[in-house]
């Protein structure tokens, strides 16, 4: 090659090894382009295992028609090669001795080499009726001096002929392996800031479901279930959403999203989180009922025990029993309210005003002494409390719950995501919004959300739907949980087209065949989803 056409060829190279993402793609790249500025008739390229062994990457010989891993498709049958043995430098393979001295490796002529051990390239010389002469070995290595490959060029060629590798070549090769040791090193720091970004947001993750016993694996589940739906609508090619393309960079940033979905909960105060009763704080406080139901009993023995003492020994018989059935009567009422009180105590989808009302009337009209002090038997906060409508929480801790998504928010839009992950804030946070705009944190409507963000906002409530792990609810089966989410998506909640989708592809069967439990699994009657009608009837007459 003339010195303009190699200086072009360089300039050419480092641009490609520049924007090169993909690994394997990067080093067979810097293999051929190696063999093209020295007309080597073949050449292997090596990457560093963790164990300190020489993987084969690509393998390429013209004479032999032989090309092996890269982008071939055709794997490579060879194990690694290790560097050292028994704490010596492995001295039966040149690339070994090459990547443990970092030192480049000439040889002129293979079988008229001495100070090498040279017999497994002779031996395979025989099986394969090639004839190895001239051989370059190159150790790649980073700003650091860490080595991070090794490149092996066969027989270089002048003017057709095999010949050793001439001066000029050698510092091209040197000049080649120097600029490819820089891209794989920046190739190689751009994979580890991305594997610790993620571990750091599967940590954030792990940390907020290890905090809460009762909500652990969601922070797993939810990202599952998202890459789930995200693959279904990247498969469909029907309908308005029939143009959505999934990259893998899309894919990447979505899943990153979906980690993060919940990190505003790491804030969120336990007893809040662990919410399994209406009367929970830290401890459940329905045992204190308990107790001044039983002070109540004790007053009520006492109240009337000097009566009954008295009708005794008068021996008014009539009074005796009167008063006995008075007593016997109290006590059952008393047992049948704190029996009224622990079932409301569990909470459940609706309390009705009645038996509000019955648990204020009760807790202030029923009267304990204790310490010689008259009181009512339930405090005002065990009243409001035990009077929950939904669930376990108030208006108060659900707040509490709710900020957990303006703390997300602040987190996230706090980072400085680089440019391939700068959705993701707009992802994570939109699990809560409704298309009609009545979601929180930010009160947005479906145009204002992308659909990844309305993915995510499926998949959190399928989740918390079939979740069996939450302290206040069994987790509810396959069909019902597509009732309620029908019903939402006729309510404007969910997005519908991403619903139809979800029922379509059959993505509630692959989530709940990984993660729900065999009695959640009971049959479902498509036509009675409200809302949804199969793609047939769907896209009649259009």
């Amino acid at each position: 090659m003339t010195e303009p056409s190699v200086l072009k060829h360089l300039i050419e190279i480092g641009i490609s090894l520049s924007v090169e993402r993909n690994t394997t793609r990067l080093l067979e790249r810097i293999l051929t382009s190696a063999q093209t500025l020295t007309q080597a008739d073949g050449g292997t390229i090596y990457s560093i295992t963790a164990d300190k062994s020489l993987k084969f990457e690509t393998l390429i010989n013209n004479s032999l028609n032989m090309y092996m891993g890269g982008s071939s498709g055709q794997p490579i049958p060879f194990p690694s090669i290790p560097i050292y043995k028994d704490g010596e430098v492995n001295q039966h393979a040149i690339v070994a001795i090459a990547a443990a001295e970092g030192e480049m490796i000439h040889i002129p002529d293979a079988y008229a080499c001495q100070k090498y051990d040279l017999s497994a390239a002779r031996s395979m010389d025989q099986r394969t009726g090639y004839h190895t002469q001239s051989v370059l070995t190159v150790p790649m290595k980073n700003h650091e001096g860490e080595l991070n490959g090794v490149l092996q060029l066969i027989n270089a060629t002048v003017d057709g002929k095999v010949s050793a590798f001439s001066a000029q070549q050698m510092e091209l090769v040197r000049s080649l392996a120097s600029l490819a040791a820089v891209a794989l090193t920046n190739k190689q720091l751009i994979e580890n800031m991305e594997e610790l970004f993620q571990g750091i947001a599967r940590l954030i993750a792990k940390a907020i479901d290890e905090k809460s016993p009762y909500t652990g694996g969601h922070c797993k589940r939810v990202p599952e279930l998202t890459m789930m739906l995200a693959d279904a609508v990247h498969r469909h090619n029907s309908g308005p959403l029939a143009d959505f393309n999934l990259t893998e960079a899309d894919r990447h940033e979505l899943s990153v999203a979906g980690w993060l979905h919940d990190c505003g909960k790491i804030a969120t105060p336990e007893y809040v989180m662990d919410k399994a009763s209406k009367l929970q704080t830290i401890f459940d406080r329905i045992e204190l009922v308990d107790a001044k139901i039983e002070i109540a009993k004790r007053d009520l023995e006492l109240s009337l025990a000097g009566p009954l003492y008295l009708a005794s020994h008068q021996q008014d018989l009539e009074q005796v029993a009167r008063l006995q059935q008075q007593l016997a009567q109290g006590l059952a009422e008393l047992d049948a309210q704190r029996e009224f009180l622990r079932k409301a105590n569990i909470g459940g989808e609706f309390m009705d005003k009645n038996d509000q009302q019955r648990v204020a009337d009760f807790g202030r009209q029923q009267q304990i002494r204790i310490a010689d002090q008259l009181q009512d038997l339930l405090s005002e906060n065990e009243i409001y409390n035990l009077s929950i409508a939904r669930g376990t929480l108030t208006a108060e801790e659900r707040q509490i719950i709710n900020r957990h998504m303006d703390i997300t928010v602040d987190m996230l839009e706090s980072l400085p995501f680089p440019k391939h992950l700068q959705r993701v804030p707009e992802f994570a946070c939109g699990h809560h919004e409704k298309m009609d705009g009545t979601g929180y944190p930010k009160g947005l409507s479906r145009e204002q959300m992308s659909v990844p963000a309305r993915m995510m906002a499926i998949a959190d409530i399928f989740e918390a739907l079939t979740a069996s792990d939450r302290p206040y609810k069994e987790g509810k089966p396959l069909s019902e949980c597509l009732m309620i989410m029908g019903r939402m998506k006729e309510n404007q909640h969910i997005d519908p087209d991403l619903f139809d989708i979800f029922i379509d592809q059959k993505v509630y069967l692959q989530y709940a065949e990984q993660f729900l439990k065999p009695g959640q699994m009971d049959h479902i009657d498509l036509n009675s989803i409200p809302g949804y009608l199969p793609p047939e009837q769907r896209y009649a007459g259009k």
